[in-house]
């Protein structure tokens, strides 16, 4: 009996002597963007400021993520590629440990251009671009719904609709405020996609491109220059007839310059001259 009251009070003297705990680990005051020291310089090649930039946003004591434009990293110390030359916005967000936000905008003056590919410029020209259906089309002799702008044809065979042609008076009946007076812009700003439609509804997501995935004809000569993505919108009138009229978001770049794009789809398992549909616009 004795050894358990002495138990008792060595318990109760541990526990009367300690210090009220303390969690040393919680960390307290959320910064500011003036309290942080983030960087974007440059790479200066031949003496010019090039598009290649440094950024660097080590030891701030936040979590990191850099807006440049053209895409999105959540690197702390990178190089990324602008796009556009001139004057340039960079976007540097932070999350503190409590969950708030800090965000601080540095410029940078971007003086040559190196390896940009050139499809940003043609899809979004000095910063974006409006695209529309391409009126300029040959119309169908046997239709009479305006210039051809839409329709299918065949897979690594036809560069426009071949076979059933639609015109650019009748894109509404496939697609509701979509066809004449619609609109898509391109930016480089978050590689942003906006679809206007006609009845004053818009739509945004976001596009990517890569001009290294190509698809050749059965002759090896390219037919298809690159991939176009989208993201949340599709293209006007960015539907699969025969497929329930779901919308798409992957497209082939059959031809794309300063004023005019023409895409396609082939439909699921397609090999050459299997169904493909088409779509043709032009800058405005």
């Amino acid at each position: 009996m004795r050894k358990v009251v002495y138990s008792i009070l060595s318990m109760f003297f541990l526990m009367v002597s300690c210090d009220p705990m303390e969690d040393r680990n919680t960390l307290s005051g959320a910064l500011t963007a003036d309290q942080i020291q983030v960087t974007a310089i440059p790479q200066v090649i031949e003496g010019k400021n090039s598009n290649y930039i440094d950024l660097n946003s080590d030891g701030v004591g936040v979590l990191s993520s850099w807006d440049y434009g053209s895409g999105i990293t959540a690197k702390t110390k990178t190089t990324v590629q602008l796009v556009l030359q001139g004057e340039n916005q960079i976007k540097f967000m932070g999350r503190n440990h409590d969950g708030s936000m800090i965000e601080k905008i540095l410029t940078v003056q971007v003086d040559t251009l190196i390896d940009v590919p050139a499809e940003w410029g043609y899809f979004c020209g000095s910063g974006e671009k409006v695209w529309t259906w391409d009126d300029t089309q040959p119309e169908d002799a046997n239709e009479s719904t305006g210039p051809t702008v839409w329709g299918n044809g065949g897979y690594k065979g036809n560069v426009t609709p071949g076979w059933w042609k639609v015109g650019l008076d009748g894109i509404d009946k496939q697609a509701a405020g979509e066809g004449k007076g619609a609109e898509m812009i391109f930016a480089v700003s978050g590689s942003k996609l906006t679809i206007n439609k006609t009845d004053g509804t818009s739509e945004s997501g976001t596009f990517s491109f890569d001009m290294t995935n190509q698809t050749l004809d059965d002759g090896g000569a390219v037919w298809a220059k690159g991939k176009l993505s989208t993201k949340t919108v599709s293209m006007l009138c960015g539907i699969a007839p025969n497929e329930g009229n779901v919308r798409v978001y992957e497209y082939d770049i059959l031809s794309l310059d300063d004023d005019k794009m023409a895409l396609a789809r082939p439909e699921p398992g397609q090999g050459s001259w299997g169904t493909a549909w088409f779509w043709m616009f032009k800058a405005k």
